[in-house]
């Protein structure tokens, strides 16, 4: 079928112009279909839970599911890697944590810049941990406990989930802090150290309290302290580290959402008002307490704010991953 001359000229003028009104046309619109949540740590654990409860919750501002897609494999490296060559359009995201996003770069030759590769969005949840020992510890507070330490060089044992994790660092500052030496254990994960911290096989745990507080309550281990400058709401006994003699010991862990580099200003702020606006839903927030987690403050849910955050927590942790000589597994 010929077409007549003006309707073929109108045709060709509009395909003409087609190249150059994707990329603001689709900035406008974003988003136009699901987003791809990459969360670069297997099922159902802690990353996975943060990363599906801020999906669901992003929902409602932004119009469109959030699929979550688990990319495990060499400590996150894999599903972080996938999301520093995505194309920045704003349809594939990254779930970060301190693992992924702080202590990977330390421990691995990464073939991505944790810093320059990705565009913050806004940081999430955080979680703290507590320093917590066997039952019969010869230490009725964490004054107490170092100075057991003092007197027992290298006899006491330190269990963590891996060589890098937050737990096994943690305990490298603890030494470097109370001048105290121990052997770390590592284990495939939180569980089977707090087995057996609760057997009594090893001495202590820097671990998060949704694995110790249970056992704290029911008495089958002793918490110290919390690594924070304020109480744990779900157990406000427990003394912070500043309270309980160790003060400026610091270590938390928490979820963050990054784009890849590039992604159009635009298209950031939409992401990050989804997420402001998720975590001020009191559902949201009840369902990340249940995990033990906090929701980060407001400044801290900014682009800039991820970001000042991502920068501090590299220049702490990587000179004493580095002076340890940590090496990923």
């Amino acid at each position: 079928m010929k077409l007549p001359r003006r309707k073929f000229l109108q045709l060709a003028a509009g395909a003409a112009v087609l190249p150059a009104v994707p990329p603001l046309a689709c900035a406008q619109s974003y988003p136009a279909h699901a987003i791809t949540l990459v969360v670069p740590f297997p099922a159902a654990g802690p990353a996975d839970v943060i990363g599906r409860i801020i999906a669901e919750g992003m929902r409602a501002s932004l119009g469109q599911a959030i699929v979550i897609e688990n990319v495990a494999g060499a400590n996150g490296i894999v599903g972080v890697g996938r999301v520093a060559r995505a194309r920045p359009d704003g349809y594939t995201l990254s779930l970060g944590t301190w693992n992924s996003h702080v202590g990977n770069g330390a421990l691995y030759s990464l073939q991505y810049d944790l810093l320059n590769d990705f565009d913050p969005v806004s940081l999430i949840s955080t979680f703290t941990y507590l320093i917590v020992t066997r039952k019969a510890i010869p230490a009725q507070n964490l004054r107490e406990f170092i100075a057991w330490l003092k007197a027992n060089p290298d006899k006491a044992s330190e269990g963590n989930p891996g060589a890098g994790s937050p737990g096994h660092v943690g305990g490298v500052l603890f030494q470097n802090m109370t001048g105290t030496r121990f052997q770390f254990v590592p284990y495939r994960g939180a569980a089977p150290a707090m087995q057996d911290l609760v057997a009594g096989r090893i001495d202590m745990m820097i671990d998060n309290p949704v694995t110790s507080l249970p056992h704290v309550r029911s008495g089958s281990i002793k918490a110290f302290a919390v690594t924070a400058k304020t109480r744990l709401a779900q157990a406000p006994e427990i003394l912070t580290v500043d309270e309980a003699g160790l003060p400026g010991f610091y270590l938390s862990n928490w979820g963050a959402l990054w784009a890849p580099k590039g992604t159009p200003r635009n298209v950031i702020a939409k992401l990050n008002v989804a997420v402001v606006d998720a975590l001020a839903d009191p559902a949201v927030r009840r369902r990340i307490a249940d995990q033990g987690m906090g929701i980060a403050p407001p400044e801290q849910q900014t682009p800039e704010g991820l970001r000042a955050i991502h920068r501090a927590e590299i220049e702490k942790w990587w000179p004493i991953i580095k002076a340890a000589g940590i090496k990923g597994e």
